[in-house]
């Protein structure tokens, strides 16, 4: 294809080039095509329930040195597995397996990729049995009893 088309009903083949052209953006195929949604565990929405399955330690990326208190979790909605961080110090102790949980992205720089120095980690948890996670740090309410 050379240059563009002019003159007088030019408009048709301007309007065919442009949407032939748009299929050059990523964020166009991705959006059109929505990638987004079919590799998001959430599946585009901004909360998900889950059972934690195990409690685990993330190593954080240099130049820090900590392991990162983290827990997997088993998506109710479609049975996938993520892992999600536990904010807050002391967090991982008020979890327990089999505890149900409501996990959010956490955002960061770009929101849905990971932040700070955790590798690999995309969401943190919200509420425990639903009790906020952060009512329960700060000492306002006991965990219920299952």
């Amino acid at each position: 294809m050379g240059s563009k088309s002019r003159g007088l009903n030019a408009g048709g083949r301007l309007k065919q080039r442009r949407a032939e052209m748009r299929w050059n953006n990523k964020w166009f195929v991705k959006k059109t095509l929505g990638l987004k949604q079919k590799a998001d565990p959430l599946e585009g929405s901004s909360q998900a329930r889950g059972i934690i399955l195990e409690k685990v330690q993330i190593e954080a990326k240099q130049p820090n040195s900590a392991m990162r208190k983290c827990v997997r979790v088993q998506l109710i909605k479609n049975g996938r597995q993520v892992t999600a961080f536990a904010p807050g110090d002391g967090a991982i102790k008020m979890m327990d397996e089999h505890d149900e949980v409501v996990v959010e992205c956490i955002g960061g720089k770009n929101h849905g990729k990971t932040k700070g120095d955790l590798s690999g980690i995309r969401w943190q948890v919200i509420k425990i049995n639903d009790q906020s996670l952060d009512a329960l740090l700060k000492g306002k309410i006991e965990k219920a009893r299952k």
